[in-house]
């Protein structure tokens, strides 16, 4: 039997060091331009962020999570062999893997991704989840335009960010991830899903934001580097339909002192959090406090 590994806060391998001393953080640190363009455009991309020793082993258990009698599956809040809506192509996506397997536990603690974090979310941070995604070769789904904050309502104030990580090289061909530039300055737009066509989108969006949204910029990355963006970013990506495959995971962070605003739970097979109150337990642990670390 598995154990939830949800139950520890802070590594549990020797995967990805913690610095010791202060000074051994700035070698993770944004530059002033990375924070400002982040900013301007509402995204950042193409931050190394995993060796290839923690790669392969990341690879290696999600190859193990795609199973769907793995051990630890009850632990995942969502688990979808296959999310895609056309019967033609494949999407595995799943929510709570660091819950599941040592590696992507730890990957939440890795200091390439706490630092960019507080810097541009704030100096203490929650984990909100993260998320599994899948593409096979020659059949993989696509992941529609969206914005993560839309199914995120029920926490506020928007105080989110999320970082995309490739544990493959990400290239058009395969399926990579798009971003529409400036987007995150467009309001909350309605879900029209995750999994359907690219163009289903098209019903929720002025005139303006069509045009824009004819010229989204391929975010092509190397395996090991990420991407930041912000809640309100509209991003998605499209089939895979190449011979390699497009596995990532994505690490949702919170700043401190977010609260739901819903009496139902924000996670399946959580206890709900009161309205009003905080993120704040076992399955929002905080990742990062700087004031701890100055002390």
């Amino acid at each position: 039997m598995t154990n939830d590994l949800g139950l520890t806060t802070g590594p549990i391998t020797s995967l990805f060091t913690c610095p010791e001393e202060p000074e051994e953080w700035l070698k993770y640190t944004l530059s002033e331009e990375q924070i400002r363009r982040f900013r301007d455009v509402g995204y950042l991309t193409g931050i190394k962020l995993l060796n290839p020793d923690q790669i392969e082993a990341l690879k290696n258990e999600l190859l193990e999570m795609t199973a769907p009698d793995h051990p630890g599956h009850e632990f995942f809040y969502e688990y979808h062999s296959n999310e895609s809506e056309d019967p033609d192509t494949t999407l595995f996506h799943a929510l709570g893997a660091w819950r599941v397997r040592p590696a992507f536990h730890d990957l939440l603690w890795n200091p390439a991704f706490l630092m960019p974090s507080y810097q541009l979310l704030g100096k203490d941070f929650r984990l909100f989840h993260d998320q599994l995604f899948s593409k096979p070769a020659r059949h993989g789904g696509v992941v529609a335009w969206h914005q993560d904050y839309s199914y995120w309502t029920r926490t506020e104030p928007m105080a989110h960010l999320t970082c995309w990580i490739g544990l493959d090289n990400a290239t058009t061909e395969n399926g990579c991830l798009h971003y529409v530039p400036g987007s995150h300055r467009w309001d909350l737009l309605p879900i029209t899903g995750l999994a359907g066509g690219m163009e289903s989108i098209k019903q929720v969006l002025s005139d303006d934001q069509y045009e824009k949204m004819q010229n989204p910029v391929a975010v092509e990355m190397q395996a090991g580097q990420c991407s930041f963006h912000h809640p309100l970013m509209v991003h998605g990506s499209f089939q895979n339909k190449c011979d390699r495959p497009r596995r990532a995971t994505v690490v949702n962070a919170v700043r401190d002192g977010v609260c739901a605003i819903s009496n139902e739970p924000l996670l399946e097979g959580t206890d709900a959090i009161p309205v009003g109150q905080p993120l704040d337990g076992q399955f929002y642990p905080l990742l990062l406090d700087i004031s701890e670390s100055e002390d």
